[in-house]
């Protein structure tokens, strides 16, 4: 079995996970956990993420990250009882199919809301607890498909896309108070939703012949590049993009 870093800077510091209750937010909230960070997360599947809480022992709230005011008031609650969050994943989205011909004025309003629009409120709502504490690490999440052109996606990847130069416009307003921002593209990513869903013997050689490494990526990976971002190893490293896909771009 391989052995991972152990990051000492992550101990005790407060952080905060959106999406956390399954998939690869589920893993990043049991890496850090492990890490000895007070671990906090949203998510709408009670089930689920009352599993991963009781798990890795962080605090869950459940929290619809499209109702703005809700969300903030949540990150709020995780700052009076765990510290000022110094460590914001923006992990949560969803990935539905849509045809050009099928998006709604209110269909686009919403798969902004939950790919896009609540990083930046998030981000909004931690930053001031941030400046206080002397700094932070912010890790934004976006997609492969924007760049692999995954049909029927993009609205979704229209949101991923804007991930990026969010990113990197908030680098600059707040590298001065010793805020980083990053963000990561996931590759194709074996969740189970994924495996459930799309991942067919025909689909998995086709994935295989594009990446360099011939392995599927799946959410640990993911979770040990959140964690160097989000530890004090990465104190000089903002405003960048770390692509984890096997070597598939």
């Amino acid at each position: 079995m391989p052995e991972f870093a152990i990051y000492p800077s992550l101990k005790g510091r407060s952080v905060f996970v959106s999406g956390g209750g399954s998939g690869i937010g589920a893993s990043i909230v049991e890496h850090l956990a492990a890490q000895g960070a007070k671990a906090a997360f949203v998510d709408i599947d009670e089930p689920a993420s009352k599993e991963i809480a009781a798990k890795t022992g962080a605090l869950f709230l459940k929290c619809d990250i499209t109702d703005t005011k809700a969300y903030q008031a949540a990150l709020a609650e995780v700052a009076a009882k765990q510290g000022a969050i110094t460590v914001l994943v923006n992990n949560a989205a969803h990935d539905e199919r849509h045809r050009l011909e099928d998006v709604t004025p209110e269909f686009w309003d919403d798969r902004i809301a939950v790919n896009l629009r609540h990083a930046f409120f998030a981000i909004q709502a931690v930053v001031p607890g941030m400046k206080k504490a002397g700094g932070g690490s912010i890790i934004n999440f976006s997609s492969i498909s924007y760049h692999t052109m995954t049909a029927n996606l993009a609205v979704y990847q229209a949101a991923k896309a804007a991930t990026i130069g969010l990113t990197r416009g908030l680098a600059r307003d707040l590298g001065g108070d010793k805020i980083r921002l990053n963000a990561i593209t996931p590759g194709w990513i074996m969740t189970q939703r994924q495996i459930d869903k799309w991942l067919t013997p025909e689909a998995e050689a086709d994935l295989m012949k594009a990446q360099v490494l011939k392995e599927k990526v799946y959410p640990p990976d993911i979770a040990r590049m959140v964690l160097f971002l989000a530890a004090d190893d990465s104190r000089l490293i903002s405003a960048q993009n770390f692509v984890v896909d096997g070597g598939r771009m």
